[in-house]
């Protein structure tokens, strides 16, 4: 049996320091920025997919359409790692549901980041991963993404979008 590989992606936003986040918040508010996000993950091509899946404190948070009754609000399917959360994702009822696997930077199957810099100083205790630009290249446009240079909150930040160059693993 062939199993459809679906589309692992990154989202997020980093200052200068490559920070993403303290105390478990964003340092900064940007509701453009959050808007894009939105956009971005929400964005299906069918109106019965879902597009979340989420990866988080070492737990996977992955939503779909019909919500059970036995695991935490807002997450439909727990599991402990990212790699179990992924093949999760390639069964029934998944396969049918969820489009694309959001926030998968490690993953081979991982193709797109999409990374809001902000050329701003925050104090932060998460910060963003490394990762090889030699192999994600930086786009100079990408559809549905603002190319220009925006401020707001008195915060300067651009969207970026790098490419996987080098395909993972089959």
């Amino acid at each position: 049996m062939d199993v459809q590989r679906k589309p692992l992606r990154l989202i997020a936003a980093a200052c200068n320091n490559m920070g993403i986040g303290q105390n478990g918040q964003l340092p900064w508010h940007l509701p453009t920025e959050f808007k894009l996000f939105l956009d971005t993950t929400t964005n299906v091509s069918q109106p019965v997919k879902d597009s979340q899946y989420r990866y988080r404190n070492d737990w996977l948070f992955c939503v779909s359409l019909t919500p059970p009754s036995t695991v935490p609000e807002h997450a439909h399917f727990l599991c402990q790692d990212f790699d179990s959360g992924v093949g999760l994702a390639l069964l029934q009822p998944l396969c049918d549901l969820m489009e694309t696997i959001w926030n998968a930077l490690m993953h081979p199957w991982c193709h797109l980041v999409y990374l809001t810099d902000n050329v701003a100083d925050f104090h932060c205790d998460v910060f963003f991963p490394q990762f090889d630009q030699s192999i994600f290249r930086k786009q100079e446009r990408f559809p549905g993404v603002p190319n220009e240079i925006q401020e707001e909150n008195g915060v300067t930040f651009q969207f970026v979008v790098f490419k996987r160059e080098i395909c993972g693993a089959e």
